[in-house]
């Protein structure tokens, strides 16, 4: 039997120089004014070999929190145990602004990292990303202040999410410095990133592709129609194989594209987290991998 090549290594973000783990822990769900707890889930991450901490200034409202919730409770996780923030690679994301919806400006983005850095009560991110597309702001302008940005120290690196790969390009072409990541949503039951290109071009520009809803907003694990259904069950024949769960399956399914692709994890369950690393273990046959492709496709390929 061969199986496609997998390595469990570090990966690459993009051309930074920074190395960080093949899947990254996700502060969406990141709630809650528990600093014990709260710093027991960073520790059961960085014990799971996590090294990519990938939180949002907008992760607050959807949790019925105050924008840059999530951020700021990780700035008191860092406080109570300053030796944290050491261990991690750290990305936020900014340009959701509620009610406008989106503000890419470089007035915006600049107060937007300033706001990110004081609420976190660091000196800069490793990686800060734009978090949604501002159609109405110019590629130019979005250069500039990430440029600005990155000459203060603010920010080791930028990248984008939810951009298309034209928009990528666009932004590319004015930016200074090699946009390190693409953050698209991807998992076995949600296909765009393959279908759009957008996983070419991270293979092209070496972007380093962190994938959000790996396990497709939950379809995957509590599957609801015939596709969910036909998709679960190849992952629970390769889940049974390897010793490990379905999510662990699904996790490891987007892993295998070339783009070696970087899910996100968002369990705030402790124990949980510290089962992530089982994603690292199934491997997959070329068959069983577009067996996946075609049952979440519905259709056989040509």
């Amino acid at each position: 039997m061969t199986y496609l090549p997998f390595s469990p290594d570090k990966r690459p973000l993009g051309k930074s120089g920074i190395e960080i783990s093949p899947i990254a822990w996700g502060m969406w769900r990141f709630a809650g004014d528990d600093v014990t707890l709260a710093r027991r889930k960073i520790e059961a991450a960085l014990a799971a070999g996590i090294t990519l901490f990938d939180t949002a200034d907008i992760y607050g409202p959807d949790n019925g929190e105050p924008f840059g919730a999530a951020e700021a409770l990780l700035g008191r996780v860092f406080k109570d145990a300053p030796s944290l923030r050491h261990e991690m690679v750290l990305a936020t994301k900014g340009g959701i602004v509620i009610g406008t919806p989106y503000d890419s400006s470089a007035a915006y983005i600049e107060q937007a990292i300033d706001a990110s850095l004081k609420r976190l009560g660091v000196e800069r991110v490793e990686l800060w990303q734009i978090h949604r597309p501002d159609i109405l702001a110019h590629p130019a302008e979005i250069a500039r202040a990430l440029d600005k940005a990155r000459a203060t120290g603010k920010i080791v690196t930028a990248g984008v999410s939810n951009y298309t790969a034209a928009q990528t390009a666009a932004l590319q072409q004015y930016l200074s410095f090699p946009l390190a990541s693409t953050q698209p949503e991807f998992s076995a039951l949600t296909l765009d990133p393959i279908r759009s290109g957008l996983l070419d071009q991270a293979i092209q520009m070496e972007l380093a592709v962190l994938a959000w809803s790996p396990l497709g907003g939950g379809r995957i694990v509590a599957p609801a129609d015939d596709r969910a259904h036909s998709v679960a069950s190849l992952l629970d024949k390769k889940a049974a194989e390897f010793s490990v769960d379905r999510a662990a399956a699904a996790l490891s399914w987007t892993m295998m594209h070339p783009a070696r692709p970087i899910p996100i994890v968002g369990t705030q369950r402790p124990e949980r987290i510290a089962e992530i690393q089982q994603a690292l273990k199934p491997r997959w046959t070329r068959a069983e991998w577009y067996a996946v492709l075609q049952a979440s496709m519905g259709e056989r390929l040509p």
